[in-house]
């Protein structure tokens, strides 16, 4: 197993310095330095890891419950029909480039970007029923409601295009590992299984291609054991993995992923960044051309442009924040939380802040729809971002749609699926690495042995 890794170091949203040296420590003690000085080095597994490792149409279907939601029932849910989205600008699937099949596909981040890059994006599988109408609507692909625990490769199989190299993505739930709701002395979390599962599926199917992207600290979970052992799952594979700033990719966010590619037809590597310290997106560019909104209100035109309400005290807050800065920086210092006043609290600067409009803004998270939550106030206006807002800083097309036209998306629901999401920026940068990979001759020859003999 050849392995291409390096790490770029965790940008900390509040000091904007290299963070958790342990991260790099254990991504380089997985990875044995081969020499290249390269700036992405190229290493070979350590002999703890190797000694490790396992030998081992175009019908679509626009059914939606999306009950808890809409409140429909489940009958009604059932006999909803997604129309198919106004993609205009998607280009058609290209069958040189494979069949895409999306693991915990959520509302269709990471399928997203492939079918912009021109994929076959076949399938969507989630256990959150709630997402099926984004995810089929704006992807053309079919959702499955299913728990990964109960399939296998030979079902993940059949959802693939015969005679196409065929390219297995996810992102398995992140919140276990996530430094937001990680807590000291916490027990191995339950959906850390998740992961593994993931793995076993790789190892039943052989896909050509596989993509995984989480966060960082998803490398030092459980002392580094549950990422190594999903590496291991990818035996036969050529392995690249690294910590990616995705605002190197487009994405106008301070969000450090680790992705991971891996391919059974040659070697991948993700490719190089498109949006240099010079090129980077910022808020400005993201949402800036957004009519304004007041708290608690949506825009007529738009109803996922809404923002959540503000109580007296939060509307004063706001008021007194300035782009970029802290509860400390307030004239008033009754307006401070009593929390923050303690010692226990005095740390918490990532609070009750406004993005600056020509700057990156923080972390997208499913709480981004609160002004307490983050630094996730409106550069100059007084409410939190919108939804809409959130999507765009998330990198969805501006028209990508959440929910049926005339419904009001609830607040709390739609920032979930957003935060939860891969930025479309970065999956389409995965995608054309997977296609400088499918799309080369000896690849043809090698996985559409029917298709070249018509």
């Amino acid at each position: 197993m050849h392995w291409h890794c390096s790490y770029s170091g965790v940008w900390d949203a509040a000091t904007r310095n290299h963070g958790d040296q342990r991260l790099s420590a254990h991504l380089n003690n997985c990875l044995r330095l081969k020499g290249d000085k390269n700036a992405t080095r190229t290493h070979r597994a350590a002999p703890s890891l190797r000694e490790g490792l396992k030998s081992t149409g175009k019908g679509r279907s626009y059914r939606g419950p999306l009950s808890g939601v809409l409140r429909l029932t489940t009958a009604e849910c059932r006999d909803y029909k997604a129309p198919p989205a106004e993609l205009a600008d998607v280009p058609l699937p290209d069958a040189d480039r494979g069949s895409v099949v999306d693991l915990f596909c959520g509302i269709g981040g990471l399928s997203h970007g492939f079918v912009l890059e021109g994929f076959d994006v076949r399938a969507g599988v989630d256990v959150d029923e709630t997402c099926r109408f984004a995810y089929e609507t704006n992807n053309l692909a079919t959702f499955y409601e299913k728990d990964i625990e109960y399939l296998d490769g030979g079902w993940i199989n059949s959802l693939f295009v015969p005679d196409t190299p065929r390219i297995l993505v996810g992102c398995a739930p992140c919140q276990p590992f996530s430094p937001y709701t990680r807590r000291s002395g916490e027990d191995r979390a339950p959906e850390w299984c998740l992961l593994e599962h993931f793995g076993r599926i790789v190892r039943e199917a052989q896909p050509e291609i596989v993509s995984m992207e989480n966060v960082p600290r998803l490398a030092i979970a459980d002392e580094g054991r549950l990422f190594e052992g999903f590496l291991a799952d990818l035996d036969g594979y050529e392995v690249w993995a690294k910590v990616v700033d995705c605002a190197d990719y487009g994405v106008p966010q301070m969000r450090s992923r680790l992705v991971v590619l891996a391919s059974r037809i040659g070697p991948i590597e993700l490719e190089e960044p498109t949006h240099g310290a010079n090129r980077r997106r910022t808020v400005r560019q993201a949402i800036g051309q957004l009519p304004p909104i007041e708290a608690g209100q949506s825009c007529e035109e738009d109803a996922l442009h809404r923002a959540s309400r503000l109580s007296d005290q939060n509307l004063k807050r706001i008021k007194a924040a300035t782009p970029g800065g802290t509860w400390r920086d307030w004239p008033d210092q009754s307006l401070v939380a009593e929390c923050h006043r303690k010692h226990s609290g005095r740390f918490y600067n990532n609070v009750y802040g406004r993005m600056s409009w020509d700057d990156l803004a923080p972390t997208i998270t499913t709480q981004c729809y609160g002004f307490g939550n983050g630094r996730f106030g409106h550069p100059a206006q007084d409410r939190a971002i919108s939804l809409r807002e959130a999507a765009l800083l998330q990198t969805f097309p501006p028209d990508y749609a959440l929910q049926p036209p005339d419904n009001q998306p609830v607040i709390a629901h739609a920032a979930r699926w957003i935060g939860n999401a891969v930025p479309v920026e970065l999956s389409r940068a995965v995608a054309r690495s997977v296609a400088a990979v499918t799309t080369c001759a000896e690849v043809s020859k090698a996985v559409r042995p029917a298709r070249e003999a018509e």
